[in-house]
């Protein structure tokens, strides 16, 4: 406990705690969280085809990218095509009903796409999304 001197020679204990600047550091915080995750949930950076769409349930999900370069990214992870492929084997033994959603830069030559949905295939996925913008 601290003694703090005042006018006329007696001290006083202080037996509170000032919580003023761990409310400042909260609420600095929680605004921090609130600006940064919509930018970090957005993750690789794509022009998707434009198409009708219909919403999937996001439950058990998991994203496979292919950007316009033809480089390939799982759950926003940078990987190789032999990589996915163990990756895609281990999610489907853990739980063999997870879907996985295909986004594909529309300037993507077809053939790049069709190369990963036939990892999926070998891989033995049953449930799939191609990822697309809504029309206008």
């Amino acid at each position: 406990m601290t003694r703090r001197y005042q006018p006329g020679g007696r001290t006083r204990q202080i037996r509170e705690i000032n919580m003023t600047p761990l409310i400042d550091l909260t609420f600095l915080l929680l605004i921090t969280f609130m600006i940064t995750f919509p930018l970090v949930e957005q993750g690789i950076p794509l022009r998707l085809p434009k198409g009708k769409t219909q919403d999937v349930d996001k439950k058990d999900t998991h994203t496979v990218a292919i950007d316009a370069k033809a480089d390939l990214y799982f759950d926003d992870l940078p990987t190789t095509p032999d990589m996915l492929a163990a990756e895609l084997k281990t999610q489907v033994g853990t739980d063999p009903d997870t879907t996985i959603l295909v986004r594909a830069d529309e300037s993507l030559p077809y053939g790049k796409v069709v190369a990963v949905l036939r990892i999926m295939h070998d891989a033995q996925i049953t449930r799939m999304a191609l990822v697309t913008d809504p029309q206008p």
